[in-house]
């Protein structure tokens, strides 16, 4: 297999530098960027790389409780995860049609005679290779794709607070609604991928290793040492891994189970923000633009075309991935102390991070360069009209003790619907109505009621203050997760 992924993600685009848009290829550097680096966590050298230094740190272990550690043999054994070849040890399982025995014939040939017999002594092949799954997971969540998703969360709390107060229609069923602010549309997002981040932070440092043998009851290295737990724990220590709290030949797999649930969950909201940007880029709502490079085509046949093709690539990425959550259910099932029906399927756990990180990159750069609207904004909310205030119509005549004001405004908006008439005028037509609101809209802050009624703006609640509190809360928080700070 190759070192380094080879990305199915591939595709011309302009890139976004340094608030500029620039000629280039997507592939060649934000997205080979993160692959890359994803690479040097969960590519097949990182495999065989992380498997090493679970070994050397077993070894290192075992000299350390014997005393026989010294510092020629401490650089030695530190010395392993670059001296041992992923080729070497293929070579070698070529002959022995084992992977872990064959990476310990390599070790063995790379260390000092007079200590070769404590290569791998105690262990059986999934204390090695739990444990360096947990390394490398742990890893690609901590170094690459948390700090991905905290540039991500960073971006949306830009928009929420810079539009706070970018007053849009409200949507619901697809329909016109109350307004609200696009700021506050978009501070959705800010609260469910942020808590998302807070729970993957979270359950990546919870990934456990092993070091409790065939069947987890440590048989094998009870006849090394008197307290096989704690050499377990000294062993672990040595890799910033905790044990597992019970193991069978496996680690307990709830641990990465949760983590990757929680990735699944991330990935679902992102896709759903890709969703209704889409949707707010179609001909006739056009509130909403990705960046459009100079050179760029939408179409071949339709000159005019601007497809929202980078929020679609978003939600074709989650469609492919998401699925597989179904088989991480079913490795949580092994019969007994270990069976082999995950051996396969759990080896698509790579590839099932990288394409959340190419959906979480693509959205990144969508963010990047999205373009408000705020001419249609405007005329898609002049074009729902005061009918969206029919809300606070019915609120301020039911306050004035008129218990059938819901039924009234409806009758009155399916009368103004019909004739193509303005609610504030149908409303006027009844002082005791007029009154009412008049008096109402006075006690909450408005003077003018004709103003109220005629700019549909006015009513946005509370929108652009719960826009700027989540973009300013959660800006803190995933600047401190960047810093490595707790959250």
């Amino acid at each position: 297999m190759p070192s380094k992924f080879q990305s199915p993600f591939d595709k011309e685009e302009a890139v976004w530098q340094n608030g500029i848009w620039r000629p280039g290829t997507f592939s060649e550097t934000s997205h080979h960027s993160t692959i890359d680096r994803l690479a040097d966590h969960l590519s097949e050298e990182a495999v065989a790389g992380s498997c090493i230094r679970v070994e050397a740190a077993l070894l290192e272990a075992h000299l350390a409780a014997q005393k026989l550690l010294t510092p020629q043999l401490s650089r030695i054994i530190r010395s392993l995860p670059d001296e041992v070849t992923p080729s070497e040890v293929y070579a070698e399982e070529a002959k022995t049609q084992h992977n872990v025995r064959a990476m310990v014939n390599v070790i063995k040939r790379k260390v000092p005679a007079e200590v070769r017999h404590f290569v791998h002594l105690g262990a059986t092949s999934v204390d090695i290779l739990d444990t360096a799954a947990a390394l490398r997971v742990g890893g690609a969540m901590r170094e690459v794709i948390i700090p991905l998703l905290a540039d991500l969360e960073l971006e949306l709390c830009r928009l929420a607070e810079e539009h706070a107060s970018t007053v849009q229609v409200g949507r619901t069923h697809g329909q016109f609604a109350v307004p609200i602010t696009f700021g506050f549309a978009v501070a959705e997002y800010v609260a469910r991928l942020g808590k998302s981040i807070e729970e993957l932070a979270q359950r990546s440092a919870h990934l456990r290793g092993k070091l409790a043998g065939a069947v987890g009851a440590y048989n094998a290295m009870s006849m090394v040492s008197d307290d096989p737990a704690g050499f377990e724990r000294r062993f672990l220590e040595l890799l910033g891994l905790t044990p597992s709290e019970h193991s069978t030949q496996l680690v307990e797999p709830e641990y990465l189970l949760r983590l990757l649930l929680e990735v699944n969950v991330a990935f679902g909201i992102i896709a759903n923000l890709a969703d209704d940007l889409r949707n707010l880029q179609r001909s006739e709502i056009d509130e909403v633009r990705e960046h459009f490079a100079a050179g760029q085509v939408g179409s071949s046949t339709m000159p005019q075309k601007r497809n929202p093709w980078n929020c679609e690539h978003v939600k074709s990425l989650w469609k492919a991935f998401s699925p597989r959550v179904l088989t991480f259910y079913m490795d949580q099932i092994s019969e007994h102390q270990r069976d082999l029906t995950n051996s396969a399927s759990s080896r698509f756990v790579a590839d099932y991070l990288a394409g959340f990180s190419a959906a979480a990159n693509r959205m990144l750069a969508v963010l990047e360069g999205l373009r408000v609207n705020g001419g249609r904004l405007e005329e898609n909310l002049a074009r729902a009209g005061d009918m969206v205030l029919a809300e606070p119509a019915y609120i301020l005549l039911s306050l004035a003790g008129m218990p059938e004001a819901h039924e009234d405004v409806r009758r009155l908006t399916l009368d103004c619907e019909e004739s193509g008439r303005p609610l504030i005028d149908a409303l006027r037509e009844n002082s005791a109505v007029w009154e009412a609101l008049c008096s109402g809209l006075k006690r909450v802050g408005y003077e003018d009621p004709d103003s109220f009624f005629s700019k549909p703006a006015l009513y946005t609640g509370r929108a652009a203050e719960k826009a700027r509190e989540l973009g300013s809360r959660y800006r803190e928080k995933m600047t401190k997760l960047r810093e490595g700070s707790a959250i």
